[in-house]
């Protein structure tokens, strides 16, 4: 799809009719990254459709470094598809950019799940180019992924569920897969996060009357759960908090069973 001469890319799974869910992935992330027992689970009851905003994965144009113009390409590319309204599932830096599209422009959201985010000001955000190199460095010595330190916890069963995790990945694209992230794309986003956590704009979200599900591990390590999750929930005036526990910021794929009940229950209400 074209949207001003800049091509999006997306999928859409599931149902053919219905208000549609649109899935908004995290930093350095692309359209095969998003954990099929998630998607297909919400899938199950929804359209559902993942896209690359501009300059990632296969999306042309320049990733943009601030999440206001993030989140005017989401509206754009909801226009494009000629959707008035959707729910949004934000992950991580999506839930960033669903925050931001939900208060510049509410009418087009009708509920919203926000997991492992966090609102501006919160900590963590700055740090997460720090906490990339880490994790990639762990990674290197210990012949591992760099999702095994990044979205999972040092126990067996968080470290179990990374295992079973990966493996959903590399076994639902085994063809046209999505092109990874470019290091420019990457620097725009960290440089977005940045900014972010120096926001202290997050006093808007007091105005976000929808409905939110905000859902996180217990532990996340990378935006901390109690100063940015927790924070978002009790700043957010029509939110519900679902903590995952012994998960950190991949606790929807550790509970992905969960989660995605959860989150169904949520949409249907």
């Amino acid at each position: 799809m074209n949207i001003a001469g800049t091509p999006f890319a997306y999928r859409e799974v599931g149902l053919a009719e219905g208000l549609p869910l649109v899935l908004l992935h995290h930093v350095t992330a692309m359209l095969d990254d998003w954990d099929p027992a998630v998607v297909d689970g919400l899938a199950a009851e929804r359209r559902v459709i993942l896209v690359d905003l501009r300059g990632v994965g296969r999306s042309g144009g320049t990733t943009p470094d601030t999440f206001e113009a993030m989140a005017a390409d989401t509206v754009a590319f909801l226009d494009a598809l000629g959707l008035d309204t959707v729910d949004l599932l934000g992950y991580s830096l999506g839930g960033i950019v669903a925050q931001v599209v939900a208060q510049q422009h509410p009418e087009r959201v009708r509920r919203i799940i926000l997991a492992a985010t966090a609102p501006a000001g919160a900590q963590g955000p700055a740090a997460t180019g720090a906490t990339l190199q880490e994790a990639t460095r762990k990674a290197a010595e210990q012949g591992k992924h760099p999702k095994h330190f990044l979205f999972f916890e040092p126990s067996q069963s968080s470290q179990d569920a990374a295992d079973a995790f990966l493996g959903r990945l590399d076994e639902r694209v085994t063809d046209d897969r999505d092109t990874p992230v470019s290091d420019e794309t990457i620097g725009a986003q960290l440089t977005a996060l940045t900014s972010w956590e120096q926001d202290t704009s997050s006093a808007g979200l007091a105005a976000v009357k929808h409905p939110v599900l905000v859902v996180n591990g217990d532990n996340d390590t990378m935006w901390p759960t109690e100063t940015g999750t927790l924070r978002l929930a009790h700043v957010l005036p029509n939110a519900k908090l679902a903590i995952y526990p012994d998960s950190g910021h991949g606790g929807i794929f550790q509970y992905h069973e969960v989660f995605v009940q959860q989150a169904l229950d949520f949409l249907r209400d």
